[in-house]
């Protein structure tokens, strides 16, 4: 993603936090009373995606601000809902083995999961029947990373960056998927992937087809 396209998210982001005068980070703030951001808000990234990634519709986006830890799902550049999530706690980093969490233009060319109960583990994508227990003490740790109810498989579209080589998002299994540890969203908790509630992943599922472009900002 150029690097101009990132400035100009962070600085909008900072303008945002700003105007609603938030004395505490976002994250300890419940979504629920913080108003979600403008169409302006994302415009910038929404017009480089039409313009360099015409081929993919945007009747569905997918915005995730690790910085923020927080998934924006917009319709026709518009946001419409916010979830609380996970990206990697080794960083982020687009290298195979890192175990960190790729930045950049993404693309969800699978989906697993339809029907699966709430809770359901899945190992290589396949469910295992086994339902986890969702911790959802604060700081809570699983005794495995597991991967729970669905996934959103997602491949980099920008060569040498996310895509490709030894920096391949694909190869690297990066998926959105629901997690036994909801307790430690809002914080970089993963092994790369990105996390969310389990309810939460059913729901974006539901509504997001495969091909539909997904942003992850630092």
């Amino acid at each position: 993603m150029p690097a101009k396209i990132i400035t100009a998210m962070k600085c909008l982001l900072l303008t945002f936090l700003v105007t609603l005068s938030l004395s505490q980070s976002l994250s300890a703030v419940t979504d629920s009373i913080i108003p979600l951001p403008s169409k302006d808000f994302f415009a910038p990234v929404i017009r480089h995606l039409s313009r360099d990634f015409s081929k993919y519709s945007t009747e569905y986006t997918i915005m995730i601000i690790a910085n923020e830890q927080r998934l924006y799902l917009l319709h026709k550049g518009i946001p419409v809902e916010r979830h609380i999530i996970s990206t990697s706690e080794f960083g982020l980093g687009s290298k195979i083995g890192s175990n960190k969490t790729p930045i950049g233009i993404h693309v969800i060319t699978q989906k697993y999961g339809s029907g699966a109960e709430l809770g359901t583990i899945f190992k290589a994508r396949v469910n295992t029947g086994r339902i986890a227990r969702i911790l959802t003490e604060k700081g809570k740790r699983s005794s495995a990373d597991n991967v729970t109810t669905r996934i959103l498989w997602l491949s980099g579209l920008e060569k040498g960056f996310n895509k490709g080589g030894k920096v391949d998002s694909h190869h690297r299994y990066i998926y959105i998927h629901g997690t036994d540890e909801e307790g430690r969203l809002g914080v970089p908790a993963s092994h790369g992937c990105i996390r969310m509630k389990n309810q939460a992943i059913i729901e974006l599922y539901r509504k997001v087809p495969v091909g539909t472009l997904v942003v992850i900002l630092p």
